[in-house]
């Protein structure tokens, strides 16, 4: 049988990941200033997770303050750093991951120093849960029936911290950070979600970049977006079935929960690149808790038409590699948008030349604290982001050990860490 597709479907790729990648010279920025913090009231914890068998570390984990909204995760190296209010610290802290069980553990019993956290792997048989579940497409039509009632009914403002980078091959020529108030609109409505910038550092070295400059626009809109649940057209459109062919993967415990794994993949025939991956289920309540999914390269000449804004013409831009995820955490019953994080590579070939280049892109935002919007605070026109901005090129904050003061940040990677003193030894040699 003939598989039937709208080409709607190739608008809301677009709508979701265009304008990513701007390559030519451009000059749109926004700046912001480094606020004064008081760092008196906090106290700082830092702390690898590792699985407890084979030693292995934990990337992405989650780990949260038990009856507040504070959060944060480990990075691509396990680590993690967490703030806490001195306020807080009778609190203990919940450290959970996909496939394992959950671990609490009181403030008080962690060290000032390097924690070292163990997680044990889930290792229960969750064969049936529900066997009724058994059809993936009447699983995902339990996610899309449940979707109103699953995520947040209320306006809420979130802080959020947010970190973009650009290589050519392993050498950093761009990173950029940002903490930012996110004035997230309830998943029903299809309001805009607003982002401020409350404070924000960048260096960029383009001369590694040759003759080809790469920005990126957008900024933390670009992670924002890929709130699936909010912008359901990515995914969860009106072609989904024809779009895509599920199937049921092994089912895990996630948060001390069941959960249920789908994998999809789009139809033979579409003659446009669409989404593959993973969709975790909650098997409670039916709400998406996790997508880790990747954009089917296959067809890499119309691929990068979602990214490329404009190039020279002696360029040839082909894209390699575009990842995405997405977690949702869950507070009293209702599930609000946590982490994404987007990996792009590109390759990009110059007439006459013999050797192409290559370029690494991430970009990731996790939120750190929130609470319900009760007043409904709008924010100002002139206070929004803008979708387009690029950020502005500031180098300052580098040199400042407390320039993030008690905002809780992405503990940086050893890659990144590398970057970020090499930055500052330039910085010394300026002055």
């Amino acid at each position: 049988m003939k598989t039937k597709f709208n080409k709607n479907s190739k608008k809301y790729i677009s709508v979701a990941i265009f304008w990513f990648i701007v390559i030519g010279y451009f000059n749109i920025v926004q700046t912001t200033t480094a606020q004064q913090i008081d760092t008196s009231e906090y106290i700082q914890f830092s702390g690898i997770v590792k699985n407890s068998k084979t030693k292995k570390t934990l990337e992405f984990a989650n780990i949260s303050v038990s009856e507040t909204n504070i959060s944060t995760i480990s990075n691509s190296d396990g680590e993690f750093l967490l703030k806490v209010p001195k306020s807080a610290m009778d609190k203990s802290v919940t450290i959970s991951y996909l496939g394992y069980y959950n671990k609490v553990i009181p403030l008080a019993e962690f060290s000032s120093k390097k924690n070292v956290i163990m997680l044990e792997e889930s290792i229960e048989k969750l064969s049936e849960v529900s066997v009724t579940a058994k059809d993936p497409k009447f699983l995902i039509n339990k996610v899309i029936d449940n979707m109103r009632n699953n995520y947040f009914e209320d306006p809420v403002l979130m802080t959020a911290f947010y970190r973009e980078s650009i290589k050519k091959r392993k050498k950093y020529a761009s990173l950029s950070e940002a903490v930012v108030e996110i004035y997230k609109q309830p998943y029903k409505s299809v309001s805009n979600d607003y982002i401020k910038l409350n404070q924000t550092r960048k260096s960029s070295d383009y001369r590694r970049l040759d003759t080809l400059l790469i920005k990126l626009q957008g900024g933390p809109y670009n992670a924002l977006n890929f709130d699936i649940i909010k912008n359901k057209k990515i995914i969860f459109n009106e072609d989904i079935f024809n779009n895509y062919k599920f199937t049921f993967d092994k089912t895990l415990i996630v948060n001390n929960r069941p959960t249920y794994v789908l994998n999809f993949r789009q139809y033979t025939g579409i003659p446009y690149p669409l989404f593959y991956g993973k969709l975790y289920i909650d098997a409670q309540s039916y709400a998406l808790s996790k997508a880790v999914i990747s954009l089917n390269l296959d067809a890499k000449e119309s691929a990068s038409k979602y990214f490329v804004k404009k190039k020279p013409y002696r360029a040839k831009v082909e894209p390699t590699v575009a990842n995405y995820q997405v977690d949702f955490r869950e507070k009293d019953g209702k599930w609000y948008y946590g982490y994404s994080r987007v990996e792009l590579a590109f390759k990009i070939d110059w007439d006459k030349k013999l050797f192409n280049s290559m370029y690494y892109i991430t970009i990731e935002m996790a939120v750190t604290d929130w609470k319900v919007n009760t007043e409904n605070i709008k924010l100002k026109n002139k206070e929004r982001l803008r979708t387009n901005v690029i950020l502005a090129d500031e180098a300052s904050g580098f040199s400042d050990p407390e320039f993030w003061g008690d905002y809780n940040v992405i503990e940086p990677e050893k890659s990144i860490e590398n970057a970020i003193k090499k930055i500052q030894r330039q910085l010394e040699k300026s002055k």
